[in-house]
């Protein structure tokens, strides 16, 4: 009986560490990301706030991206949402309704916050608010545009074909948002500052949305679930927007140090992808069990969940391992610094890694005790604090 069991934890910590890995392979994805951006730096300078905020942007949409799939991945367990993009139950559509409003009060808040910064640290003018504004909506809106179809679309694939939503979706999807993003925001800043076009673009598309959330707003406001997840959504968004305005601002100042170096600057998106995945993993499957009763809400609980922590910590050194030898190869320095490389990431892998799992598994613990929805904390929280801390751990070593 005892070989039985250890046989059966065998074969699902391989089943995890192979869905891990597939999922995790996604973030090579990062590595476009990180080369658009090194090409395209020039265009965040030509505002005072470019560089500042787009760790924002990026950490923002993760962060809805996260709360969406880890939702889907509970709610397809659970059987409350329907594996069907159209036709479906009322559950999905006011997580869709909840999902579209956030955003745009994610962009008011997460606005507002980087001017303060920016007055504050940078010399910005509080007049820059409306530019923010501007360029921040319309990334975001289309951002709702392009990656919610996605999200249901690989959630409900997997789970249709027995693959685990809380395992592949967030990594498939934040990468694909990461490298989508990133070409939206780029688009948006230098289009803005471009002509007065850009501009009259830009507004007539933020109204647009503007108006289409006011639609949604008014027509759900006094439904009890919607309105349940938009206070948990907007406490989560507090903790999480003054993370990503610390790690932005960050960015900003030891930006001469990492563009010295191309081989970092070109991985920095596929790592913290890397280790934000992780942690969703971990969050994911963790909130699933607590759903299900199948892990109890105790601190010492995550010995029940050692197997995924494993795997999914497994897979992502690997995914390291594998970073450092393209990255080396593009540069052609195999010789010269591809060992100080790959020890450099390892390093950042297993500073920063067992951190985010910690954090991954004591909100999931709290917030299930206090009667919260641990999907709308757990994932967001987590990568944007794989957000700050990876790039620092890289930088440090």
């Amino acid at each position: 009986m005892a070989n039985l069991i250890t046989l059966n934890g065998l074969k699902e910590s391989t089943s995890t560490f192979t869905q891990s890995l597939l999922s995790l392979s996604i973030n090579l994805g990062g590595l476009i990301s990180g080369a658009f951006l090194a090409v395209y730096l020039d265009a965040l300078s030509r505002a005072p706030w470019g560089l500042l905020l787009f760790p924002g942007i990026l950490s923002i949409r993760g962060s809805i991206g996260g709360i969406l799939s880890s939702r889907l991945g509970t709610a397809l367990h659970l059987g409350t949402v329907e594996p069907s993009l159209l036709k479906n139950t009322k559950e999905y559509y006011l997580s869709l309704a909840a999902i579209v409003t956030i955003t745009l009060f994610s962009c008011l808040i997460l606005s507002v916050a980087s001017t303060f910064f920016g007055v504050l640290l940078l010399g910005m003018r509080i007049s820059d608010l409306i530019d923010i504004l501007g360029v921040t909506i319309v990334t975001m809106g289309l951002s709702i545009v392009l990656i919610t179809p996605l999200t249901i679309g690989v959630s409900i694939s997997a789970f249709k074909k027995g693959l685990d939503p809380d395992v592949m979706v967030y990594p498939v999807i934040s990468t694909l948002a990461d490298i989508l993003v990133t070409f939206c925001y780029l688009t948006a800043v230098t289009r803005y500052f471009e002509s007065s076009y850009g501009r009259y673009v830009t507004w007539t598309f933020d109204l647009l949305f503007v108006a289409a959330v006011a639609a949604i707003l008014s027509k759900n406001f006094r439904e009890r679930d919607y309105v349940k997840m938009m206070k948990e959504f907007s406490l989560s968004l507090m903790l999480v927007t003054l993370i990503v305005n610390v790690s932005g601002f960050s960015l900003n100042r030891i930006r001469e140090t990492i563009g010295n170096r191309p081989k970092v600057f070109m991985v920095y998106p596929a790592l913290i992808d890397t280790v934000g995945d992780v942690g969703s993993i971990v969050g994911s499957t963790a909130t699933t069990k607590l759903a299900l009763g199948l892990l109890t809400p105790s601190f010492s609980s995550i010995k029940g969940h050692a197997s995924t922590v494993k795997a999914a910590w497994s897979a992502s050194m690997l995914m390291f391992f594998v970073y450092s030898t393209l990255a080396s190869m593009i540069y052609e320095s195999f010789s010269s610094g591809y060992v100080h490389l790959s020890l450099q990431l390892l390093a950042t892998n297993l500073m920063a890694t067992p951190l985010i799992v910690a954090i991954v598994h004591f909100i999931s613990i709290m917030t299930y005790k206090y009667g919260l929805d641990p999907d709308n904390f757990t994932v967001p929280i987590e990568s944007s604090v794989a957000d700050a801390v990876t790039p620092y751990a890289c930088w440090l070593l």
